[in-house]
C-alpha cells in the first residue's frame, strides 16, 4: 500500500498540474514580471495545489492518524490556503507572516516541538517554556527560507525534492518509518510537478507551493530528526535545509551591511550571483542542485558517524560554504553593487 500511495502522489501531481496551468489565469493567480524577476511574461502560479493534492492523498492512503501527523495535515492545509489566497490576491508580508505563525501554532498544539538542544560539550539544554517559541521560529524561518530561493525555474522544487529524500533516508536510519514515508510522499508529489516547472517553466508553484513545502520539510525534520540526544542530531536538519537557510541569513547580513531594509528584495541571492557569472538558468539550477545533494549527503553521513568526526565534517562544511559565498559576493558590503554592475553588463535580469 505504501508503494502504491507514493506512486499515486506523483501521478496525481503530474496529472493535476496541466489543469492548474489553465485554471490559474482565470482566477487571477499569475506572476507578473518586474525588474527583479527573471521571467518576462505572465506565469500561472498555483502549482503548489498539485503538490498538496499528491502529498495529502498519500497521507490518507498511508493511514497515519497519530496526533502529530494529524497536526501536520491540519497545519499544512491551513498554510496551503494562505498560499492560495496570496497567489490570487497578493497578501501583505505581515498577513503572510501571521498565517505562517498560526500554522506553526496549530502544529505545536498537536505536540510537535523541539524540547531540547544538544550541548556540544556535555549534556542537553532543556528548553522548557522556550520549546514552543523555538519550534515556531524554526517552522516559520524554514518556510520563508524556501520561499526566498524560489527565484528560478525548478529551483525551489528541486531543492525541496533533494531535502525530502534526504530527510527520508536519515529518518529511516533512525527508525522513524512514518516520517520516512511522508518525506518520500512529499518528494513524489514534487517530482510529479517538476517537469512542468523546470526551465522553460509552464507554471510556478507560487507561495501555495513554496510555503507548503518549506513548512512541511521543517515539520518532518522536527518530528523525525530532533528526538535523538546525540550532539550532532541538532545539526542534521539544518544541514539538510542548509542552502535556503544560509541564503536567507546571508541576505539579512548583506542588506544590513548595505544599509537596506532587511525585508527589501535584492539580487544578491545565490541564484542571482550564479546568473551574474554568466551561467544560464539551467546551469545555475544544476549547480545549486549539486550543492543541495552534497549537503544532503553530508547530513546522511553526519547521522552515521561518531560525534568527533561529525564536528570535523561540520567545520569543513562551514569553511567551504563561507569561502564560496564570499567569492560569489553573496555576503558583504559590495555584493549588491557587484550584482548591479554585472546586471548592466550581461543584461540577464
Amino acid at each position: 500500500m505504501d508503494i502504491l500511495a507514493l506512486a499515486l502522489a506523483g501521478i496525481v501531481s503530474f496529472l493535476l498540474t496541466p489543469l492548474l496551468c489553465r485554471i490559474a489565469p482565470r482566477l487571477g493567480a499569475v506572476d507578473k514580471p518586474n525588474a527583479r524577476k527573471i521571467h518576462h511574461t505572465l506565469m500561472p502560479r498555483l502549482g503548489g495545489v498539485a503538490i498538496y493534492a499528491g502529498f495529502m492523498l498519500a497521507y490518507w492512503l498511508g493511514g497515519y492518524r497519530h496526533q502529530e501527523y494529524l497536526g501536520l495535515f491540519l497545519a499544512g492545509t491551513f498554510i496551503m490556503l494562505v498560499g492560495i489566497i496570496d497567489d490570487i490576491r497578493s497578501l501583505s508580508p505581515r498577513l503572510k507572516l501571521l498565517g505562517q505563525i498560526v500554522a506553526a501554532v496549530i502544529l505545536v498544539g498537536f505536540g510537535v516541538r523541539v524540547d531540547f538542544l544538544t550541548n556540544p560539550f556535555d549534556g542537553l539544554f532543556i528548553l522548557g517554556k522556550l520549546a514552543i517559541p523555538v519550534t515556531i521560529f524554526w517552522l516559520v524561518g524554514v518556510t520563508n527560507a524556501l520561499n526566498l530561493v524560489d527565484g528560478l525555474d525548478g529551483l525551489a522544487a528541486g531543492t525541496s525534492l533533494i531535502a525530502a529524500v534526504t530527510i527520508a533516508v536519515v529518518a529511516w536510519f533512525n527508525g522513524e518509518l512514518v516520517v520516512a514515508f511522508l518525506s518520500l510522499a512529499l518528494a513524489a508529489a514534487v517530482l510529479g510537478f517538476l517537469p512542468f516547472n523546470f526551465h522553460p517553466a509552464r507554471i510556478f508553484m507560487g507561495d501555495s507551493g513554496s510555503m507548503f513545502l518549506g513548512f512541511n520539510l521543517a515539520a518532518l525534520a522536527t518530528i523525525g530528526l530532533t528526538k535523538s540526544a546525540t550532539v550532532i542530531s541538532l545539526f542534521i536538519p539544518v544541514v539538510i535545509l542548509g542552502l535556503p537557510i544560509l541564503d536567507t541569513m546571508f541576505a539579512i547580513v548583506r542588506r544590513f551591511l548595505n544599509h537596506r531594509p532587511i525585508f527589501a528584495p535584492d539580487k544578491g541571492h545565490l541564484h542571482h550571483r550564479l546568473l551574474a557569472q554568466g551561467l544560464s538558468q539551467r546551469q545555475a539550477v544544476g549547480v545549486i542542485y549539486l550543492v543541495d545533494a552534497c549537503l544532503g549527503g553530508s547530513a546522511i553521513l553526519l547521522s552515521r558517524v561518531a560525534t568527533d568526526q561529525g564536528v570535523l565534517i561540520l567545520i569543513g562544511l562551514a569553511v567551504i560554504i563561507l569561502v564560496g559565498c564570499d567569492k560569489l559576493g553573496i555576503i558583504g558590503r559590495g555584493g549588491l553593487a557587484r550584482a548591479k554592475t554585472r546586471h548592466n553588463t550581461l543584461h540577464l535580469f
